[in-house]
C-alpha cells in the first residue's frame, strides 16, 4: 500500500512539476523564515535565564524627581546601596556592585608588547560569583576577586592575550593606572546575558569602595534575595527606609525612590536607562512573533490554494479511479499522503534555508543565532508538530474535496467548472495579500520614522565630527596643547571636549535659583564641557554669549570655594524655571554646590533619544574630567585630518591604541532596535510577497488552463490579446483592492501604537496606503500578466482542436 502511495505521489508531483516546485518552494521559504525568526525570538526570551539564582535576583534602579520637572529613571545607584541594604534588610542574602570602567568608551589594556582598546571592563565586588556563578577554567571561584588589584577574564580574552598558556598570575595594566593580576579565567558568557564583560576586576581596587555614599550614582547594584522573598513586600520596606533617610520631609516636591526590578525582566521590560547593555523591547517580540506566524500561515494558505486549484484538473483522475473501485477513504489517505510528502520535503529544505540564513540574521540582529538556543530535542519536536499541523491544515480540505467527487458527474465534466472552489481561493488570496500589505505599510512607516530621526534638526550638527574616547581623562593643560597642535592643520576646523557624549548626556543634578522660594530645586541634566563646545557642535544661542577665557579661569581656580561658574541653559530649562530667555541672563543659580550665573540660553537641542522629550539641561565649563574629545573636520579633508589625528594621538598617548568614530554614528546607535526591526520587517515583507506571488503565478496558470477553450472561442470571435489579459487579470485586481481595504485600518492601528513610543514622530499620511496599494497591485499585475499574456497569445486552433 505504501509503495503504491509513493508511486502515485511521485507521478502526480512530476506531472504537475511546476505546481509542485512552487508548492515546495513557498512552503520551504515559509518554514525556513519561521525557524529563523523563532530562533531570534527564543534568543531574546532566554536573556539571563541561564543564571542559577536568576529568579531570586533584583536590580536596584534609581528614580528621582523634583517639582514639575521630568522624572529621571536610571539603572545606576550610589555606592552605599549594596552594603547598607545587606545590613538593613534580612531578606537580602548578598549584594554586588558593578562599575563599568569602559561605560563611556574603550579603555586601554596592556600586556607586555600587546596593547588593545577594550569596551567590556567592569569592576565588581568579590560577591559577584556567589550571585552569578560561572564555570572557572583557571583559578578559584571563591577567592578570585577577594583581593584588590585582581582581575578575572573570559576564555576568548585569555587566548587573545596569552595564547594557549596559563593566564593565572599574569600582570596587565588597565587604563594606564591599574596594575592588575589575573586570578581567574571563566567560560565566555552567552550572548543572551545582559551583564557582559571581558575583564572583571575587583571593586576593592577602586578608592570609591572605601566609602558608602548616597550623594552620587555610578554603580549597578544587584541583590540576591533569600528564596521565596516577596519583592513587593521588600519594596515597601525599601521605600520606608528611603523616605526616612534620603527624602526631605520639608521638601515634598522632591522625591527619590530606589526601585527593585526583577532580574529576568530587565532585558525586555526595563525602562531604566543603562550603558551596560542594548536593551530589548517586549513589543518587538510581539511584532516579530506575529511576523513569524503570519509567514508560516501565508505559506500554508499558498499551499492550500494551489492544491484546491489543482483539484479541478485532477477531477477526471478521481472519477476514473473511483470507477475502477477505489474507495473514498483510500483517495483521502492518498491525497493527504501527498500533502505530507510535500510538507516533509519543505521542512527539510526549510531547515537548510534557516541554517544558511543564520549568519545573515545574526549580522542583522547583532546576536549569535543558531539552533543551540533551543532546548534539547525541542527543534526536532517542533518540526514533527509542524509537519503534522501543516499536513492537516494544508491537506485535509483538498483531500476531502478531491476524494468526494462523484465519478458520473466528474466524467460528464460537471465539476470542472472554473467556479469550483473559487470562493475559497478568493478568500485565501485576499488573506495572503492582506498580510503582505500589512508588512508593506508597516515597512514604509517604519522607514519613514527612521528617516525622520536621521534627518531631524537636532539643534546641533553632528556631521563631520570625529570622536576620540578619553575614558581615563585628560588634564586641561594637555588638552589645550593637543587642541593648538590640531588647529594648526588646515584639515581641522574646531576641537572641543566634554564629559560624555553630547547626543546621550546622562549626568543628573539639582539646580536652585536665588529668586526662587527657599527649598525650591529642580531636576536638570548637565554636561561639563570645554569652552568651544557650543560652537564646535553648531548649537544656536537664543540669548547671551558663549563661554570665554574669563569663564574658564573662574571655573578652574585651585580653591573650590573661590570658583564661579558660567551656565548655559537650554530653553526648556529656562521655561521650567519660569523665566524668559532675556530675563534668564545674569540670574544666580546653584547646581550641586556649583555657584554661578546664567550666561546664555541655548536653543533646545536633542541630547538624548527622540523617544524622550527635550528636558532641561545645563552646559558648564568644568575641566576636572573629559571623556570625549571631538574634532570637527574642515570641508572634505577627512583622510588628511584622520592622518593628523593619528600622529598627534600616538605622540601624546603612546599607551593607547588610536581608535575613532563619528558623532552621528553614536546618534544612530541609539536607534539600533528600531533599525533592526525595520530591516527585519522589510526583509520578511519581501519574502511574504514572494510567497504570495509564487502562489498567484501557479493559480493563474491553472485558471488559464481551465479556461483554455473559452479563450480560444473568444479569440475566434474577435477578442484581442489585451482584452484577454484584462479578462484574466481583473478578478485578481479586485481581490488586491479588497485586501487593501482590510489591511489599511489594521496597519494604521498597529503602526500608530508603535509610533507612540517616540516623543517626536511622523504623522501617518493617506498616501502611504495608496503607495502600498499601488505596489501590491503592480506586483500582482506583473505576476498575473505573465501567464495571462501567454494564454492570450495561444493559437485558438490548438485550443479548440479537441472539440
Amino acid at each position: 500500500m505504501l509503495k503504491n502511495y509513493l508511486k502515485i505521489t511521485f507521478r502526480s508531483l512530476w506531472k504537475y512539476k511546476t505546481n509542485s516546485i512552487i508548492s515546495i518552494t513557498g512552503l520551504s521559504i515559509g518554514i525556513g523564515c519561521f525557524l529563523l525568526l523563532a530562533t531570534y525570538i527564543l534568543h531574546e526570551l532566554q536573556y539571563d535565564k541561564f543564571q542559577t539564582h536568576g529568579k531570586d535576583i533584583v536590580r536596584v534602579n534609581l528614580f528621582y524627581q523634583s517639582g514639575d520637572s521630568e522624572p529621571v529613571y536610571v539603572a545606576i545607584t550610589p555606592t552605599g546601596v549594596a552594603p547598607v541594604f545587606s545590613r538593613e534588610f534580612a531578606e537580602v542574602e548578598d549584594a554586588v556592585r558593578l562599575y563599568p570602567l569602559s561605560g563611556s568608551g574603550a579603555v586601554s589594556v596592556q600586556y607586555e608588547d600587546k596593547l588593545f582598546n577594550e569596551k567590556k571592563v567592569v569592576f565588581a565586588d568579590s560577591s559577584f560569583f556567589r550571585i552569578f556563578p560561572q564555570t572557572f577554567l583557571e583559578g578559584d571561584i571563591k577567592t578570585a576577586l577577594s583581593q584588590p588589584n585582581s582581575v578575572v577574564i573570559d576564555e576568548t580574552t585569555a587566548k587573545k592575550y596569552f595564547g594557549n598558556g596559563s593566564a593565572i598570575g599574569k600582570s596587565v595594566k588597565i587604563a594606564e593606572k591599574y596594575d592588575l593580576q589575573v586570578t581567574g579565567v571563566v567560560t565566555d558568557l552567552p550572548s543572551y546575558s545582559h551583564i557582559k564583560f571581558n575583564w572583571l576586576a575587583s571593586y576593592s581596587t577602586l578608592p570609591r569602595s572605601k566609602t558608602e555614599v548616597f550623594e552620587s550614582a555610578n554603580d549597578y547594584t544587584y541583590l540576591l534575595l533569600k528564596p521565596n522573598t516577596d519583592v513587593k513586600t521588600l519594596q515597601s520596606k525599601v521605600d520606608g527606609y528611603v523616605n526616612k533617610n534620603l527624602n526631605n520631609p520639608q521638601d515634598p516636591s522632591s522625591k527619590v525612590r530606589l526601585e527593585l526590578e526583577e532580574f529576568n525582566r530587565i532585558h525586555l521590560y526595563s525602562k531604566a536607562s543603562s550603558s551596560m547593555e542594548v536593551s530589548g523591547n517586549y513589543k518587538y517580540i510581539y511584532i516579530l512573533s506575529g511576523v513569524a506566524i503570519l509567514i508560516l500561515v501565508i505559506a500554508c494558505i499558498n499551499f492550500i490554494n494551489l492544491v484546491t486549484a489543482r483539484s479541478a484538473v485532477r477531477a477526471r483522475e478521481v472519477g476514473v479511479r473511483k470507477v475502477m473501485g477505489a474507495a473514498r477513504s483510500q483517495l483521502f489517505r492518498q491525497y493527504l499522503f501527498e500533502c505530507g510528502i510535500i510538507t516533509i520535503s519543505s521542512i527539510i529544505v526549510g531547515v537548510i534555508i534557516s541554517l544558511l540564513g543564520f549568519p545573515a540574521l545574526s549580522n542583522l540582529t547583532g546576536s549569535i543565532l543558531s539552533f543551540s538556543v533551543w532546548p534539547t530535542y525541542s527543534v526536532s519536536l517542533i518540526l514533527v508538530i509542524l509537519a503534522i499541523l501543516v499536513t492537516l491544515l494544508s491537506g485535509v480540505y483538498p483531500a476531502a474535496v478531491l476524494s468526494g467527487f462523484e465519478p458520473i458527474r466528474v466524467l460528464q465534466g460537471k465539476v470542472l467548472s472554473r467556479n469550483n472552489g473559487s470562493g475559497l481561493r478568493s478568500f485565501l488570496v485576499v488573506s495572503q495579500f492582506t498580510v503582505s500589505l500589512l508588512f508593506i505599510i508597516g515597512t514604509i512607516i517604519a522607514n519613514q520614522q527612521l528617516s525622520y530621526i536621521q534627518n531631524k534638526n537636532l539643534g546641533m550638527n553632528p556631521s563631520k565630527i570625529i570622536v576620540l574616547d578619553l575614558s581615563t581623562g585628560i588634564s586641561s593643560g594637555k588638552l589645550a596643547s593637543i587642541k593648538n597642535e590640531l588647529l594648526n592643520n588646515s584639515s581641522v576646523e574646531a576641537v572641543t571636549a566634554s564629559y560624555d557624549s553630547p547626543v546621550s548626556v546622562q549626568g543628573g543634578y539639582m539646580i536652585t535659583a536665588k529668586d526662587k522660594p527657599p527649598g525650591f530645586n529642580m531636576n536638570i541634566t548637565a554636561i561639563p564641557v570645554e569652552k568651544d563646545f557650543v560652537t564646535t557642535l553648531g548649537m544656536k544661542l537664543a540669548a547671551g554669549e558663549n563661554f570665554n577665557e574669563t569663564d574658564i579661569l573662574q571655573a578652574t581656580k585651585d580653591s573650590v570655594e573661590l570658583r564661579k561658574y558660567a551656565f548655559i541653559l537650554n530653553e526648556s530649562a529656562v521655561k521650567a524655571l519660569g523665566w524668559t530667555n532675556a530675563a534668564a541672563i545674569g540670574k544666580s543659580v546653584n547646581m550641586n554646590g556649583r555657584e554661578g550665573e546664567v550666561k546664555a540660553v541655548a536653543k533646545d537641542f536633542h541630547f538624548r533619544s527622540l523617544h524622550e522629550k527635550i528636558g532641561p539641561i545645563a552646559i558648564i565649563p568644568e575641566y576636572n574630567y573629559f571623556g570625549k574629545m571631538m574634532v570637527k573636520i574642515s570641508g572634505d579633508k577627512m583622510p588628511e585630518a584622520v592622518k593628523v589625528l593619528e600622529e598627534t594621538w600616538k605622540t601624546n598617548f603612546p599607551l593607547r591604541p588610536f581608535e575613532y568614530h563619528f558623532l552621528d554614528q553614536e546618534f544612530d546607535e541609539m536607534y539600533k532596535s528600531e533599525s533592526r526591526v525595520s530591516k527585519i520587517l522589510g526583509l520578511f515583507s519581501s519574502i511574504t510577497i514572494l510567497i504570495s506571488c509564487l502562489g498567484l503565478f501557479a493559480l493563474v496558470a491553472f485558471i488559464s488552463q481551465q479556461r483554455t477553450k473559452e479563450i480560444g472561442i473568444r479569440k475566434v470571435l474577435g477578442a484581442t490579446a489585451s482584452g484577454i489579459v484584462i479578462l484574466l487579470s481583473k478578478d485578481f485586481i479586485k481581490l488586491m483592492l479588497i485586501a487593501l481595504v482590510i489591511a489599511s485600518p489594521l496597519a494604521w492601528y498597529f503602526m500608530n501604537q508603535w509610533l507612540l513610543d517616540f516623543a517626536y514622530r511622523i504623522e501617518i499620511n493617506y498616501w502611504v496606503f495608496v503607495l502600498a496599494g499601488i505596489i501590491a497591485v503592480a506586483i500582482a499585475l506583473f505576476t498575473v500578466s505573465f501567464q495571462s499574456i501567454k494564454a492570450a497569445l495561444m493559437n485558438p486552433v490548438k485550443s479548440l482542436k479537441s472539440e
